[in-house]
């Protein structure tokens, strides 16, 4: 297999792990989405129609989109497996996982930021200012749902699921450019607990080839 990434993408961040708890070997091939590498023509012809980060290609199968990637993974290979089978366990971890991927990443990951900053000319702290609020906003929301339904060092149980592929390269994201997540402290436990497992060790974005301070 070959993973199409970059080490500070959140949504590479979780396939890496995903990749790394289910032992399976890859390629790293990085793009750089600060250069605007993922949009040059032979890589959306070729690899990614979505123009984005992550990509990947196992064989002649080619599959873009963090969620996607990580529910192929579960299928072709089940163990361990990040999304239960049981249908209340599943939706639960969906539940949390939508959250994240759906209501916090989106508005701010980098594409939107830039347009922020280069097309509605927001300044630097008002552009901060949106980064925190709906880090706030969406963390909050995490905290609930761990609060109430949550169990164990994981998110839902003894061993870690999408969830936890999930959250964590979110809080990571949001303590790198200064987020005080210290009200969220049933989802910080979860992190410190997870970062220190070798799976989400490894796919940390400063263990990877093309990581830069």
């Amino acid at each position: 297999m070959q993973l199409y990434s970059f080490f500070n993408s959140s949504t590479s961040y979780r396939v890496r792990i995903a990749l790394a708890l289910k032992g399976l070997p890859y390629d790293y091939l990085p793009v750089n989405i600060r250069t605007g590498q993922h949009r040059e023509a032979e890589y959306v012809e070729g690899i990614n129609p979505s123009a984005s980060v992550p990509a990947l290609v196992d064989g002649d199968f080619q599959l873009s989109q963090s969620l996607a990637i990580m529910d192929y993974l579960d299928a072709r290979h089940p163990e361990p497996r990040l999304i239960p089978q049981a249908a209340e366990q599943r939706a639960r971890v969906l539940e949390l996982v939508s959250l994240i991927a759906c209501d916090i990443h989106p508005v701010n990951n980098l594409r939107v930021l830039r347009y922020l900053q280069d097309e509605l000319k927001v300044t630097p702290a008002q552009k901060d200012a949106w980064y925190r609020h709906w880090v706030d906003d969406g963390m909050a929301g995490v905290e609930r749902l761990l609060t109430r339904y949550g169990r164990g060092p994981w998110c839902f149980g003894n061993t870690p699921t999408l969830a936890d592929v999930t959250l964590v390269p979110q809080i990571a994201n949001a303590l790198r450019t200064g987020c005080d997540l210290s009200p969220f402290t049933r989802a910080m436990a979860v992190y410190e607990h997870a970062i220190a497992h070798p799976a989400f060790a490894a796919a940390a974005p400063a263990r990877q080839p093309d990581y830069t301070a």
